[in-house]
């Protein structure tokens, strides 16, 4: 059976190496305060190992880091050929650092008359945590690790695995914590992704402008002149009109896309135009902006 690690790694100096640690053991102590101060008194469920680890302290009253890390240790040693080497070291110490976390770190109880209050509070901190440990190239393990299997085993999608792994958990808990602390607890996994989000990728998201345009010449200088970023233009080909295209693409803020929306409107009020959101852009083109290009052709025709 081929192994699905990969084989390439980037080195990394010891400033590295210890600014993740930081990370990890940081944002490990932000996720174990958010269990302890708000899932746990209010008496919400968890997706996860930490959901199962949350039940079996309702139940039994077994500390949550020592399940965490019992069941974090077996699905390891199950699923430790899908993973690479510095990302298995890194996932490892997280389990460790959260395991103690979850039974060490106790700030004091936060309970609102308003439950929303106190799964929003709780679903932003966890997600903190988990973005910090993220960004120091840490994993949760647990269920991520057992959809790597599935999708080795049964082609399911890795996301798909995922979400349906911590869905189940989440509904299963309802038997303990109740229906409306069940649903309670899926807005709070939400607020949970969007924090972890807002950590890992910013606050503010790009977008990817793509405009077709019989004018590329006058909306390039225009755009470029409003918003100073660069453009990269494609040949195009309209299948219905049968006549060549040019396509104009770019990456911008949210703010500046209203910016060309209302600027095609007096330059090319025919331009199609389609938006997407970018989750992150790395490379040269959109931090290195030439303004000097401007009045160079497009092409050499």
């Amino acid at each position: 059976m081929t192994s699905t690690k990969p084989k390439f790694q980037i080195p990394m100096s010891p400033w590295a190496i210890g600014y993740s640690i930081f990370m990890m053991t940081l944002g490990s102590i932000i996720y174990a305060a958010g269990v302890n101060s708000f899932v746990i008194p209010n008496h919400f469920g968890n997706g996860g190992v930490a959901g199962i680890a949350i039940v079996l302290y309702y139940l039994k009253h077994i500390p949550t880091g020592t399940t965490n890390l019992v069941l974090n240790t077996i699905i390891i040693l199950i699923g430790f050929r899908f993973i690479e080497k510095r990302t298995l070291i890194f996932t490892i110490y997280t389990m460790f650092a959260t395991s103690w976390a979850l039974n060490h770190v106790f700030l004091p109880p936060f309970q609102s008359e308003n439950i929303l209050i106190s799964a929003i509070a709780g679903g932003v901190i966890m997600g903190i945590g988990l973005g910090f440990i993220i960004k120091g190239h840490g994993s949760s393990a647990g269920t991520d690790i057992i959809a790597m299997i599935l999708r080795k085993y049964t082609g399911l999608n890795f996301a798909t695995g995922t979400f349906l792994l911590n869905m189940g958990i989440v509904l299963s808990s309802s038997f303990v914590i109740g229906y409306e602390n069940t649903i309670v607890t899926i807005f709070m996994k939400y607020l949970t992704s969007q924090a972890l989000d807002m950590v890992t990728e910013g606050l503010s998201r790009r977008r990817a402008v793509m405009i077709i345009t019989d004018r590329p010449q006058e909306v390039s200088e225009a755009v470029s002149s409003l918003i100073h970023r660069g453009i990269t233009v494609f040949r195009a080909f309209g299948y219905y009109t049968h006549t060549d295209k040019k396509v104009l693409y770019m990456v911008v803020s949210r703010p500046q896309v209203v910016k060309i929306q209302n600027l095609l409107k007096t330059v090319d009020p025919k331009a199609f135009m389609t938006i997407t959101e970018v989750q992150e852009v790395i490379g040269q083109g959109f931090t290195f902006y030439n303004p000097s290009n401007r009045n160079k052709p497009f092409f050499d025709e």
